[in-house]
């Protein structure tokens, strides 16, 4: 039996399993919104206890930190992130002419960094703030823009590759690749002091909803049937 690659054509899955994921993912991020909306005491309080301990650590540990911000300012930076789908579109159009394919990958991006800056804006939280601060950053706090699109982005791509039939090897690569880039760049957000703990979880969980949506929309609408 012919085992397909990564160039193979993509085939169509059924929608409804991912229709329940995204289900049972907007209940935990809606709550979360809430939460963080209202100023929740006891997530407040959770917040400045895990801040207080890392900020800590961070002005100890300062060749750590040093190689924290290099991670999160250049590796695991949101415009290094979309470079990478970038990236996947030129070779979505470029090598197998999926333009539909190829769009709907760019319209995602474009959609998730609209709806974590309407988020911005409307909650309007604010960062930690340091008599002693290791890093800085712009714009209100939740949700985590770094966790988010790295969630986002990694999500997309490893989607991609069960789409065109990845090999074992490289779908375990890429899962590794993509678990160490989404939970390091959420870590380091926060031991950098520029983030409360629960705004790299509502990253994660808004962009991991976001995923769960746009692959929802385009097994539904979008994707070509194919033997």
């Amino acid at each position: 039996m012919h085992t397909p690659t990564v160039d193979a054509p993509p085939h169509r899955p059924p929608h409804t399993r991912t229709g329940r994921v995204a289900a049972a993912l907007a209940a935990p991020t809606v709550l979360l919104l809430f939460l963080v909306a209202l100023s929740w005491a006891p997530l407040m309080s959770l917040d400045e206890g895990i801040a207080d301990t890392t900020h800590r650590w961070a002005v100890a540990e300062s060749g750590v930190t040093h190689v924290f911000r290099i991670l999160t300012d250049w590796v695991w930076d949101p415009v290094t992130m979309r470079l990478i789908v970038a990236a996947a579109v030129v070779w979505l159009v470029w090598r197998h002419r999926e333009w539909w394919l190829a769009i709907w990958l760019a319209v995602t991006c474009a959609v998730g960094t609209a709806v974590q800056q309407g988020l911005k804006a409307a909650v309007g939280r604010e960062r930690p703030a340091w008599p002693d601060p290791v890093d800085s950053a712009h714009y209100a706090a939740f949700p985590s823009g770094h966790a988010m699109t790295a969630t986002v982005v990694c999500g997309l791509l490893l989607w991609l590759l069960h789409l065109y039939g990845a090999g074992r090897v490289v779908t375990r690569v890429a899962l590794a690749v993509s678990a160490v880039s989404v939970l390091g760049v959420g870590l380091t957000r926060i031991w950098l002091g520029v983030h409360w703990a629960s705004d790299v979880v509502g990253g994660w969980l808004l962009g991991t909803l976001t995923v769960a949506l746009a692959v929802l929309t385009y097994e539904k609408w979008g994707a070509p049937r194919r033997t």
